[in-house]
């Protein structure tokens, strides 16, 4: 049985607790965004726009989670997003992810940038693991990670590309936040100050990024670094390299999920990276409607950004997408409780699901489409050209 917490009911609760557990500088790592922040603010307000309506008098005494993406069957239609130095907030925090995943039967995303070893991964979480590249350095470089993830067994690689240059964070500026930790007189009483997370790090020894290193085993992580290589052509290269399925993350345009489709990707990952690239992106639950259209009601589309609760996984299934990816609120869960913060967290998300579900009068994912989104006059949030696909799609599901 999944041990879990007591204390969280929602992501609310998750961030509160990590609040007063985590170091003021690893708590604004994962809170914190690009600019004023406000990018990351409508990304989660744009939810509340966004109005259900529910239906009655209809069974739903059975209904399903289960879903399939990409050929593959899952139990909930939700997984982890990638999210780099994991291990930051919890020392077992990417290994129980990896047990959470395989539990819940959902797939998981070790970033390139991860706390824990592409091969390490492979071997926790077997297939629920996916696998996130980020370009580093080289193509030789970046195409020898990926060979890695092709020895390890890993079927499903995410190209993340909205990242050319790291955007100024400038909580992290302030809290002098590096990687490795510099062992500043503000940084040693913000840890001195937290001795649940000092002790808990000290013991299982300081986390770093574990898929950079040289021959010399030395860390060669460059968090600053371009990584504007992952261009057209590289994506290019990369479809006839990998044998697997391959997803491109980070897309917030049409016209750039059309041109993607084009080169052979298996899916779209919409995603405005949590509002930590650029302040000013539009809301990402606002450009998976758009990005739907463009691609025709058959095209997989994955997505994040701004997810809170389970209400908000309807939403954006309803929206659009095929299956919908949690990131900040699973680290706070992870940095308030560890497993059993994660695990509490995410079966709230999943009784939500049934929970909304029940009130649409809907029994199982594949029925949810336009025909669940509350349309006025003043709240018009699909387009008509919007509408005509998604009830397409739906129809094709049907």
């Amino acid at each position: 049985m999944m041990q879990r917490s007591s204390r969280i009911f929602s992501n609310e609760d998750a961030r509160r607790l990590a609040d007063r557990r985590l170091p003021r500088l690893v708590f604004d790592f994962v809170e914190g965004a690009s600019g004023r922040e406000v990018g990351t603010a409508r990304n989660v307000s744009q939810f509340d726009n966004v109005m259900l309506q529910p239906r009655v008098m209809t069974d739903v005494a059975q209904s399903s989670l289960a879903t399939t993406f990409m050929g593959q069957s899952y139990k909930v239609p939700f997984g982890i997003a990638p999210m780099g130095m994991c291990n930051l907030v919890h020392p077992m925090a990417d290994a129980s992810i990896a047990s959470a995943s395989k539990a819940m039967d959902f797939p998981m995303c070790l970033s390139s940038a991860a706390s824990t070893s592409i091969e390490d991964m492979a071997r926790m979480a077997g297939l629920h693991a996916w696998f996130q590249l980020y370009f580093g350095g080289s193509q030789e470089a970046s195409f020898a990670m990926v060979e890695r993830a092709q020895i390890a067994g890993y079927e499903t690689l995410i190209l993340t590309v909205d990242v050319p240059q790291v955007s100024r964070r400038v909580r992290d500026l302030r809290n002098g936040f590096t990687v490795p930790f510099a062992m500043t007189p503000r940084a040693f009483w913000d840890f001195a100050t937290h001795p649940s997370w000092s002790l808990s790090t000290l013991a299982a020894g300081a986390p770093r990024p574990m898929n950079f290193t040289d021959s010399k085993g030395s860390n060669t992580f460059d968090r600053g670094a371009s990584r504007s290589g992952a261009d057209w052509a590289f994506l290019e290269r990369l479809r006839g390299k990998w044998p697997g399925k391959l997803i491109v993350k980070g897309v917030t345009s049409a016209a750039d999920a059309l041109r993607i489709r084009s080169l052979g990707a298996d899916a779209i990952y919409v995603s405005n990276h949590g509002g930590r690239q650029l302040d000013s992106v539009p809301p990402a639950i606002r450009l998976l409607p758009l990005i739907r259209a463009a691609v025709g009601p058959e095209f997989p589309l994955l997505f994040d950004s701004g997810i809170r609760n389970g209400e908000d996984i309807i939403k954006a299934l309803a929206l659009g997408a095929d299956f919908v990816m949690i990131g900040r609120p699973a680290l706070f869960a992870l940095g308030a409780e560890g497993a059993a913060g994660l695990n509490a967290l995410l079966s709230c998300f999943a009784t939500d699901i049934s929970v909304v579900m029940a009130q649409l009068g809907i029994t199982s994912i594949d029925q949810l489409g336009p025909n669940v989104i509350f349309q006025d006059a003043s709240h018009a949030h699909v387009d008509a050209e919007t509408k005509t696909q998604a009830a397409l799609r739906l129809a094709a599901k049907t």
